[in-house]
């Protein structure tokens, strides 16, 4: 992506089903649980921008010992720091005491047998440390104890905030994560409290069903009760003090978690190639965690997937596929190729099937694999156009028209280079937008001018900011002919709220090209007719029942709001023609047929807190309020 936006949380845990000295034999050191998350951590990085943390439980320890650590760094190298940390604790051990499993879970931290991590970045904006996860819930109970970290956003917070109210809780602050620990942990309490009930007349003591809790805890009635009211995208791990433990996943499957299990190790991540990296798995051998369901793992090693919402229409994430994951996952791999060689038959077209004056590139770097895919489909493509100029020949074709004929390929070559070195320090204005438009250089020498036709792919276009400041002004530098920007994915038009950053209408390209055209066309006032519905819905408090902002898009068609688009980020200074062409709806499901997830390009949201938050966020854009749609 040309244009770095913000994403969702990274997350791992790790539950050892073993005692600690199996791992010392066996792998040549207690501290294995540990090491496998920070590279649980490291290989899940793309999905973090600002903080780190960890915590870890150990079991069965005496009263009076520590028994739950954690660490978090919010620090421009917040892993690095925080496992320099850690690992610190274990730096000066003798080798004695490092092989002593019992020793060293009795006296230091992070020794313990279910360990969480987490990588953030803040939906919310906000970087302190108090805003890294894991969240800490502490009670002298160990049962009552709760850990939580995750991967989601709610689009109904207020909503959850008053309830917890209602039910005489007094919470710290009004954020998604804060308040889903308080919702898992007041139902946590209860089941507690249910449970002492039950065996108290039986005349058991207090210690001894301190132990009976630990034991018939029903971690599942527990998220049954907890997430009634969850609207979003989520993927939530939680620990409890006791050692049970749990991943919860929304109905829709909207963010994703793949696990692992055998006799010796649980592990969780939010995607598979970590799992398969960090411990040497087969892409048949990690599963995914059902929508709905939650992966719970309890004291005793008990593994189950169990049924917490009823599972609706699948709706992952189709941003997974085309930008955020890893691409070293096989599957992802192959769709942002699909993704790719789909285009090739709308480019051909756009370029009149002009091989020899047309150079294809990428943007790096996320691009590149959508691109080996058009390079792919182009060969396809032109591959046909060769088998019919034979045939047209027929036998009066000689060796050298052959010859021409099977040299027709596409020109590929890598124009656009970023420099991901380049740090701007100049405070002056007009400096610091040069060194700006300079991240991006080009290879010189390559296209010849005022006659080639310059197709750059890029994976997406959320703003179009630095194709206009940067991108395009450099490429115009090689003075082609024509410049033809192609995303692999289709236009981004409406706000997410489910964990990935695009929450203000006003920013996308997009929406901006659709205003321009409503204006140009004298249809402004579709503008004030939709606010108008909007503010009648939200006073009515019907906001979610419908997305008023699809009625605006509907009076153009894609490629309109395209050749506008273009319009709108051609910079002055270039003289060649600049076009956009984008990838379609269909062909997306065709690529991603499992990740079918598209409410940003088709505003088809799949929770009525997203069809809220879209015409929230466009009533915040025509009362010019530059806030997000949700909490």
């Amino acid at each position: 992506m040309s244009e770095q936006i913000k994403h969702e949380c990274g997350l791992a845990v790790i539950r050892l089903l073993k005692p600690l000295d199996h791992y010392l034999e066996k792998y040549g050191t207690s501290l294995y649980g540990l090491y496998k998350l920070q590279l649980l951590l490291q290989k899940q990085r793309n999905r973090g921008q600002d903080g780190a943390g960890i915590a870890s439980i150990k079991f069965d320890t005496p009263p009076g010992k520590r028994y739950i650590s954690r660490k978090r760094s919010n620090s421009a190298n917040y892993l690095k720091d925080l496992f320099e940390s850690v690992n610190g604790h274990f730096n000066e051990l003798t080798p004695e005491q490092r092989h002593d499993p019992e020793w060293m879970k009795l006296n230091l931290p992070f020794t313990g047998e279910l360990l969480m991590g987490h990588l953030r970045y803040g939906t919310h904006g906000t970087n302190s440390i108090e805003s890294v996860h894991p969240f800490l819930r502490l009670n002298n109970w160990k049962s009552r104890n709760l850990v939580v970290a995750g991967n989601f956003n709610l689009t109904n917070v207020e909503e959850m905030f008053e309830e917890l109210v209602s039910l005489g809780q007094y919470p710290k602050e009004k954020s998604d994560t804060v308040t889903v620990m308080e919702k898992i942990g007041h139902f946590l309490d209860d089941e507690v409290q249910r449970l002492f009930n039950w065996f108290k007349p039986e005349g058991f003591s207090n210690q001894e069903i301190n132990e009976l809790i630990c034991q018939h805890l029903d971690v599942q009635r527990v998220l049954q009760r907890a997430s009634r009211q969850f609207d979003g995208g989520y993927v939530m791990a939680g620990m409890v003090g006791h050692g049970d433990a749990f991943i919860l996943r929304d109905p829709h499957g909207i963010r994703p978690a793949y696990y692992y299990a055998d006799d010796e190790i649980v592990v969780m991540a939010s995607e598979r190639p970590a799992l398969q990296t960090s411990f040497d798995l087969l892409y048949g051998e990690i599963q995914e965690l059902t929508p709905g369901h939650a992966l719970i793992i309890k004291k005793n090693g008990e593994v189950s997937e169990k049924t917490i919402r009823t599972p609706e229409e699948r709706k992952a994430c189709s941003f997974e596929r085309i930008y955020f994951s890893r691409g070293n996952d096989k599957d992802i791999y192959l769709e942002r190729k699909k993704l790719g060689e789909l285009l090739a038959p709308r480019i051909l077209k756009a370029v009149d099937y002009d091989i020899d004056n047309t150079i294809y590139s990428f943007i790096p770097n996320t691009a590149e694999t959508s691109f080996m895919g058009l390079v792919e489909g182009l060969n396809d493509e032109i591959n046909e156009i060769k088998k019919n100029k034979i045939k047209e020949a027929g036998e009066a074709l000689t060796p050298e028209q052959l010859d021409v004929i099977m040299d027709l390929k596409p020109r590929v070559e890598k124009l656009a280079i970023k420099d991901a070195k380049m740090r701007t320090f100049i405070a002056d204005g007009k400096s610091r937008v040069h060194m700006v438009n300079s991240v991006y250089d080009v290879t010189y020498g390559l296209v010849k001018n005022g006659v080639d036709t310059l197709v750059i792919v890029d994976d997406s276009i959320v703003r179009g900011t630095t194709l206009k400041e940067s991108i395009l002004t450099n490429l115009n530098r090689l003075q082609p002919k024509r410049i033809i920007i192609v995303s692999s994915a289709p236009q981004i038009r409406y706000p997410d709220c489910y964990g990935i950053d695009m929450s203000k209408m006003g920013n996308f390209a997009a929406f901006k090209s659709l205003v321009r055209l409503l204006k140009k066309d004298g249809k402004e006032q579709l503008l004030e007719e939709c606010y108008a519905k909007c503010i009648e819905q939200s006073e009515n408090g019907y906001l979610d029942e419908k997305n008023y902002v699809k009625d605006l898009y509907d009076q153009y068609t894609q490629e309109e709001i395209s050749t506008e688009m273009a319009l709108m980020l051609k910079p002055d200074i270039i003289n060649c023609q600049v076009d956009i062409i984008f990838q379609t709806i269909e062909n997306l499901h065709i690529a991603c047929p499992e990740n079918t997830g598209d409410w940003y390009f088709s505003g088809d949201y799949p929770t009525p807190g997203g069809r809220r938050i879209v015409n929230q966020a466009f009533i915040n854009y025509m009362e010019k309020k530059d806030v997000r749609a949700y909490g």
